[in-house]
């Protein structure tokens, strides 16, 4: 329990230093940057603390290139473009002190505390003990194909956005033209593979967070809100989702 504790500490420690780059330059959405160094920082540090264990690798590794890969792909994609609107609506009405208080607490704070409830599969990686090597081959290979069908989708998406004769338009081809949401869907996938990673080593009870980042996705952060968002303001985004699975890939429909 003091392996881990400590280790959600240094998540909520790493929150609080990136909070304090934000307050000067008044950009919350920072924090998105660095949801994926956070799983970094609490996989690295239990495993650090539990005293190196060289079976740990096998979630180590997809670990740093998912959170690196994740972390890279927000900045570079937010950029020059100022604050997420999501913080500067709760900016409103609020002296900079009090809203400097407030998002340290309710999002910096918060997402430190979330990653590590959300890690726990990383955890049970590193608490000793033979895992069973079928299921870390599977998980891998769970892992590996949601890892890569997210990275296509975000690199689509770029490619489309960058040109400018699609401005204003909806992304309807490659592995968008099979769901609206081919980034969540690899994101879902892989975590998927990290519960059976974490499985493995008999962390069974680990796998509440993997539910729990699922629903975050679907219902919290993703999938609902950004179909809402589109719908209301991208003309042609409706009679999209008409004739596009939202999240599992299929054909379109007439």
């Amino acid at each position: 329990m003091t392996t881990y504790l400590l280790g959600v500490l240094a998540a909520i420690a790493l929150m609080s230093l990136v909070w304090s780059f934000s307050v000067p330059l008044r950009d919350a959405s920072l924090v998105d940057r660095f949801w994926g160094i956070g799983f970094i920082v609490i996989a690295l540090a239990w495993w650090w603390l539990s005293g190196t264990p060289a079976v740990a690798w096998v979630m180590l590794i997809p670990v740093l290139l998912w959170g690196l890969r994740l972390s890279a792909h927000i900045t570079w994609r937010n950029w020059g473009h100022g604050e997420d609107a999501r913080y500067t609506a709760m900016r409103e009405d609020r002296s900079d002190f009090a809203f400097a208080v407030r998002s340290l607490v309710t999002i910096f704070w918060l997402q430190g505390a979330l990653v590590g409830i959300i890690a726990l599969p990383m955890f049970a990686s590193v608490r000793g003990g033979e895992p069973l090597w079928a299921v870390i081959w599977l998980g891998w290979a769970v892992w590996l194909f949601g890892f890569l069908y997210e990275s296509i989708g975000d690199w689509q998406l770029a490619r489309f956005k960058a040109d400018p004769a699609h401005r204003g338009q909806v992304m309807d081809r490659g592995l968008w033209k099979f769901s609206r949401h081919p980034n969540y869907f690899g994101e879902i996938v892989l975590w998927l593979g990290y519960g059976l990673i974490g499985l493995a080593f008999g962390g069974w009870w680990a796998l509440p967070s993997v539910a729990l980042m699922i629903f975050l996705i679907l219902r919290v952060s993703g999938v609902t809100l950004l179909d809402k968002h589109m719908t209301e303001s991208r003309p042609g985004y409706r009679e999209y989702t008409e004739r596009t699975n939202a999240l599992i890939p299929g054909p379109p429909r007439r």
